[in-house]
């Protein structure tokens, strides 16, 4: 690796903030790819894409993801299937309905979801501190899937996009309590065996899209799309990811995650030209607020 690299490989910084710009950039690009490619083709052509890349450089650990997955078949389909396939399979559904900024938002209720699951599966002790934070957060993302007409709850008026949105956010959450479960191994191996389980669980999905009828082959930007999401959001950022951690540990880590919906809905206005109201705005300040007033009061 040359020395520039290797530099910025050792810093935790620049492997975490690269991490959550391509996480936020994701909405983005899942927002463009309607039109350009069907939610399922991109599905499946996105983990075979991760397969590709995974064989090209990490072919042992591909190998030892494959024993880990016969040794722990229950659980690797499980967070493969739930974490990885189910939950972009509901984003890119989610995509053809709704803004990108809204996703991006949307995407901040996931921290208060990993609160709560945690809770409800360990027993994890939540502090009336945290519980503020949750409530702060929840009037964020209701003010997103209510358009900034929070009294359209007495009507039941959302947009099926956010509210698929939310249902991805649970279960990446679900994805995310439970890998305090994970079996010993390292991280490349884990993140192997999954994309391995990613990869095949989103087949079903691909048929059922072709005999729906409702599949559609990449255009060029379809392709350039594709890529983006294979390389960047999937491979890159987890590799990324687990550096950060090595380095700097889960907790702190953790935190830049706040930095994801910051990032999506900037470059949704910049890039996708899309309007920023001020329920925006006002659900960006709560999300954000609740989320740390959650984790002070973790970390305390």
């Amino acid at each position: 690796m040359p020395n520039a690299f290797r530099a910025l490989y050792a810093n935790a910084y620049v492997m975490l903030g690269l991490t959550m710009f391509f996480w936020g950039a994701h909405a983005v690009v899942a927002r463009f790819s309607v039109g350009q490619i069907s939610p399922m083709v991109l599905t499946a052509g996105r983990w075979l894409g991760v397969a590709i890349l995974l064989v090209t450089f990490y072919r042992a650990d591909v190998k030892e993801g494959l024993g880990a997955l016969k040794r722990h078949p229950r659980f690797m389909i499980l967070m493969g299937t739930l974490g990885y396939t189910v939950f972009n399979v509901i984003m890119y559904q989610a995509a053809q309905f709704t803004t990108a900024v809204n996703m991006s938002l949307l995407q901040g209720a996931i921290p208060i979801c990993v609160l709560l699951g945690a809770f409800l599966l360990y027993r994890t002790p939540v502090r009336g501190v945290q519980i503020v934070g949750v409530a702060i957060t929840v009037l964020g993302v209701v003010l997103v899937a209510t358009n900034g007409h929070p009294e359209r709850l007495r009507e039941l008026q959302f947009n099926i996009g956010d509210i698929l949105m939310i249902v991805a956010c649970a279960f990446y959450a679900g994805y995310t309590v439970k890998l305090k479960d994970r079996p010993a191994m390292s991280g490349p191996v884990f993140f192997a065996a999954l994309a391995i389980v990613a990869g095949i669980a989103s087949i079903p999905f691909l048929l059922a899209e072709i005999a729906l009828g409702r599949a559609q082959l990449p255009t060029f930007q379809g392709w350039l799309v594709l890529g983006f999401v294979a390389i960047f959001p999937s491979f890159l950022s987890q590799i990324f990811f687990m550096r950060g951690v090595e380095l700097i540990g889960p907790g702190r880590a953790g935190i830049f995650a706040n930095l994801v919906p910051v990032i999506g809905a900037g470059l949704a206005v910049l890039f996708l030209g899309e309007p920023f109201g001020w329920h925006h705005a006002m659900a960006l300040v709560l999300v954000l607020g609740g989320i740390a007033i959650a984790e002070r009061a973790k970390r305390a």
